[in-house]
């Protein structure tokens, strides 16, 4: 139960992804970043009560590509894998990356979100990122009544924007769970880029035919 809500929290709050250009990040003081956290998260919830399924994943896509460092979540997940990628491999990938977190948290339910509530705790700065601790409070089964789970953001600035580029629910990373997901697939490609682009790009596309059937457009 709590490794699937990880995964609904992860796609409710973080997946705020956005192109952005390689600009040198810096930190954010803690209150901008409480402020930050205050505001996107309330207008995140605001969101989710739009009535019209249409409507809303127009709007929570345009939050997606606005508000996550996706140029740094995408390069990080690679790791050591990034540095080995032609220019072109790299389009390629990041291309693809961002299809598939707009595709991704549309394959969940995300109905739970309604009801859901967080408060913002402390924020404290940790070299090139601040760390904004909140608290959120949400039913997943009405039989066993409301929870509260411990989240922590990790923000940065970018360009004079705040951006997310990582959220942990507990000890559960994003960016870490990612890697450590595309470290296995690589390794079971022994390595090979373009392999694992061909298979990532079957993988995007099946998410996205799946979202297009189940919105019955």
């Amino acid at each position: 139960m709590k490794s699937n809500f990880f995964l609904r929290v992860i796609i409710v709050l973080s997946f705020f992804l956005c192109l952005t250009p390689e600009v040198r990040a810096s930190a954010v003081t803690p209150e901008q970043a409480r402020v930050w956290a205050e505001q996107n998260g309330r207008l995140l919830l605001e969101t989710f009560r739009e009535p019209d399924l249409k409507t809303r994943y127009q709007k929570l896509d345009e939050l997606l590509l606005r508000f996550v460092d996706l140029d740094y979540i995408s390069r990080f997940v690679m790791g050591k894998y990034w540095r080995t990628m032609t220019v072109q491999q790299q389009q390629t990938y990041r291309s693809l990356f961002k299809r598939y977190a707009l595709a991704t948290y549309k394959r969940f339910p995300l109905d739970f979100a309604e009801g859901m509530t967080y408060t913002v705790g402390n924020a404290i700065a940790e070299g090139a990122y601040t760390i904004v601790s909140a608290t959120a409070h949400v039913t997943l089964n009405p039989q066993n009544g409301p929870q509260d789970f411990l989240l922590q953001f990790r923000l940065h600035e970018v360009g004079g924007e705040i951006r997310l580029v990582d959220i942990k629910l507990a000890e559960n990373s994003l960016i870490l769970s990612l890697r450590s997901r595309f470290y296995t697939q690589l390794a079971g490609l022994e390595g090979e880029i373009d392999w694992f682009l061909e298979d990532f790009e079957v993988e995007v596309y099946s998410a996205e035919r799946r979202n297009v059937q189940n919105s019955g457009s």
